[in-house]
């Protein structure tokens, strides 16, 4: 796996520091053998397919079990369970789970891979960034060209800024932010360690209007977006601003590309919502919710704490907390499926009386 096109050459770990890092237990025949493989050094990671002689790769699924035979890796971090599949002498780390400790170690080698990077590799206020004279710039704030910061805007300590981002006036980041290239943030109080990806739109118009005999009249929206500590704002998600409460994303919760999050929602702590998700307005989310790829959520509902929503289905209702719910409109996941599999059998019924009427037609005379 090649990794110096776009983030720098990680530094070698040895498989003693690989076993240190991950909580893994390297595997050895004796006192010899232990010395040995823990001075071994890795230079990157790759998959069992691509991984070479100096890089680490995993395996914790019977989906790929059979290809340890062939695996070329210098090392290999697995279970219990699949470990006698490995080929002799290759340097194994035992692990519960075998994929957190890979990316534990992963993490450790490739940190610049956790966010958007400065684009223009300049620190400080780069040449061409419009930042506002009112505009409060702790010391350790980078910001490309082609940004644009208003007045009245604080930004903490180590965040990045990237090339064409716009922060509107009077905007709060905390530290330790980074806000990805085009993405603009307005009208928005962002905590410390937040992400926001490329073309992400942050506290835009909430869609609000009252119909009339004259048209459609606009409401003004006059909340705000509240982004909590840790939180991750995928590339071309919108979040729309309250109309007068405000719309949160509560701590450490991950938004994917493509999301739209519309005002006054309230989503909890450490909740994972994936592409191309719609919630409606005023809807809240419980901590440690899930909501899987193209789930549409009505407005004004409540999804409980720990509640999972299954991919392409319709929440039009309140969601119980911790239960699995999925189809649409959504329901208990074993109704859900009874319903799919009762649907099928009716089909096939009915196609086979197709099939016995067509057989059943003699000549006509």
């Amino acid at each position: 796996m090649s990794h110096d096109l776009f983030f720098p050459l990680p530094e070698p770990m040895t498989l003693a520091e690989v076993a240190s890092v991950s909580g893994a237990r390297l595997v050895a025949s004796g006192p010899e053998e232990a010395a040995a493989f823990g001075a071994r050094r890795i230079m990157g990671l790759g998959t069992l397919e691509t991984a070479g002689p100096d890089e680490l790769a995993f395996c914790d699924s019977f989906l790929f079990a059979e290809k340890l035979g062939n695996v070329r890796a210098g090392a290999l971090i697995t279970s219990e369970r699949f470990a006698p599949k490995a080929p002799p002498g290759l340097p194994l780390l035992i692990a519960a789970r075998p994929a957190a400790a890979f990316l534990a170690v992963s993490r450790r080698m490739f940190p610049a891979a956790l966010r958007p990077l400065p684009i223009f590799g300049h620190e400080g206020v780069a040449p061409g960034a419009q930042v506002h004279p009112k505009a409060r710039l702790e010391d350790g704030v980078t910001v490309d060209p082609g940004a644009v910061i208003g007045p009245g805007a604080e930004i903490g300590a180590g965040t990045v800024i990237c090339a064409g981002a716009i922060i509107g006036p009077n905007v709060r980041i905390g530290r330790n932010c980074a806000v990805g290239p085009g993405a603009s943030v307005i009208h928005a109080y962002l905590g410390n360690g937040v992400i926001i990806h490329a073309g992400a739109r942050i506290g835009s118009d909430g869609f609000g209007y009252q119909p009339s005999p004259a048209g459609h009249v606009k409401v003004p929206q006059l909340g705000r977006v509240v982004v909590q500590d840790n939180a991750e704002i995928g590339a071309n998600t919108t979040i729309d601003r309250g109309a007068i409460t405000d719309t949160v994303i509560g701590e450490g919760s991950k938004i994917d590309n493509l999301v739209q999050i519309a005002h006054n929602v309230v989503i909890g702590r450490h909740c994972i919502v994936v592409s191309q998700t719609g919630i409606s307005g005023s809807t809240t989310l419980g901590d440690f919710v899930m909501l899987g790829g193209q789930v549409g959520v009505v407005g004004h509902v409540t999804i409980g704490t720990g509640a999972q929503i299954a991919a392409s289905s319709n929440v039009k209702g309140d969601v119980p907390p911790g239960v699995r719910w999925g189809g649409s409109p959504a329901k208990p996941v074993r109704e859900w499926f009874r319903e799919v599999a009762t649907l099928k059998r009716i089909a096939a019924a009915s196609a086979r009386r197709g099939k016995d009427d067509e057989e059943g037609e003699g000549p006509q005379e």
